[in-house]
């Protein structure tokens, strides 16, 4: 079957659907994401960026549905707001499957088994990202930022982690995020074989620390706000804090290593 896929969101939120979305992709799927994830989706026969699809724009002016008479079969987490795009989608005469982009205030699933529950799939899947071979580093990195600030452990807090810790530490952060020191990647792709070789990851509830959860490299995630019950970051070795003190975090980095 010839299927599209249409997911939406930031990293965290389309990494954690990776389980999903391979479940749903057969011989002949195309994927349509954010650019920023599409390096990260492995097993999709064709991928494309939402912004170059123009689906945001249907119902704009005279702007329509683009082509889409090679699919069979659409299934899509963008638009469950916006009736003018389902009703567009839905003339084309394909069937269209429309699921919510996210976890309600309700739901009591992890989002990982929430997005598997929709696409059919069995729950308990981990988000892997295949990067091959890499170089080992004996390092911990920090990503001290996330999509939102109060969802952020205090810089000054991850400062003194890094001065006490007993490992080099390297810092990254994204194109827009201001840190002076950090390793800055283009590419997710880059940044996942590139964290996939520390020896050690701490960062906040944010879509790098779920990269580094689907990589396979240890991890210490700081949650605050958000509810680990649904956001923790699933991977074979996550230590998930709450509220975290400097000395937590410092002692939970001698024991992940």
């Amino acid at each position: 079957m010839s299927r599209l896929l249409i997911r939406p969101g930031a990293i965290g939120d389309c990494i954690l659907s990776l389980p999903a979305l391979r479940h749903l992709s057969t011989g002949d799927t195309e994927i349509w994401a954010p650019s920023a994830v599409l390096p990260l989706i492995q097993f999709a026969r064709r991928t494309r960026s939402i912004a170059s699809s123009g689906i945001d724009l249907v119902g704009i002016g005279n702007f329509a549905i683009p082509p889409l008479g090679r699919f069979e079969e659409i299934v899509s987490w963008y638009g469950s707001n916006r009736p003018e795009f389902r009703a567009a989608l839905e003339s084309t005469g394909i069937p269209c499957i429309f699921h919510p982009a996210l976890p309600g205030p309700t739901n009591t699933l992890h989002a990982t088994d929430f997005f598997a529950q929709q696409a059919g799939a069995p729950p308990g899947a981990i988000p892997r990202i295949d990067v091959g071979p890499v170089e080992r580093r004996a390092s911990i990195v920090i990503h001290p930022f996330s999509g939102s600030p109060r969802k952020n452990w205090p810089l000054a807090s991850f400062e003194e982690v890094a001065h006490r810790s007993l490992l080099p530490v390297e810092w990254t952060a994204g194109p827009d995020e201001a840190l002076d020191r950090a390793t800055r990647f283009e590419n997710l792709f880059d940044l996942a074989r590139w964290l996939a070789g520390a020896a050690l990851y701490i960062g906040n509830d944010s879509g790098i620390t779920h990269l580094a959860a689907a990589v396979g490299v240890p991890v210490i995630a700081l949650f605050g706000p958000t509810s680990p019950d649904i956001w923790v970051p699933r991977g074979a070795n996550v230590t998930v804090l709450r509220e975290p003190t400097i000395e937590a975090v410092l002692k939970a980095a001698s024991s992940a290593r």
